[in-house]
């Protein structure tokens, strides 16, 4: 789904003009151009935004795609769910016990909607996470 770049939590203005810049328009078009590390430093090089910004913006865009989940993100956020990875390691039941004891069950979501989001999160999982730089043994 087509979100404005303003949508992304913690996104400055000065981070959506220099985004803007570089002709990207909404969170689509950012997450594209930021699922490789590849295009994050270069993106980086051009805007001045830290690839590990980026990095952030880019897995909030991808919990922004999973279907239903949109309306929940923040609080899902909140409980340390910040990219497909982690979503995809959750429990559904657990997940779903802790947002209806967060939101209260007439506001929560349905386990099968969680049990929803948590599949969608392997088929949607296109960033790429930075390499680890391995360390040679000294000789």
């Amino acid at each position: 789904m087509y979100r404005t770049l303003e949508y992304l939590s913690g996104i400055s203005d000065d981070d959506v003009r220099r985004l803007r810049s570089q002709g990207i328009r909404h969170t689509n078009q950012l997450m594209h151009r930021t699922s490789l590390e590849i295009d994050r430093d270069r993106l980086s090089r051009k805007t001045g935004i830290t690839p590990d910004r980026l990095l952030e913006f880019a897995h909030q865009c991808t919990l922004l795609e999973v279907s239903g989940v949109e309306r929940w993100v923040p609080l899902v956020r909140r409980l340390g769910i910040n990219s497909m990875k982690d979503l995809r390691a959750q429990d559904a039941r657990e997940l779903h016990a802790t947002l209806v004891e967060a939101i209260g069950l007439a506001g929560a979501p349905r386990l099968t909607d969680v049990q929803y989001w948590i599949s969608q999160a392997t088929a949607l999982d296109i960033i790429e996470e930075p390499e680890v730089a391995l360390r040679e043994p000294i000789s």
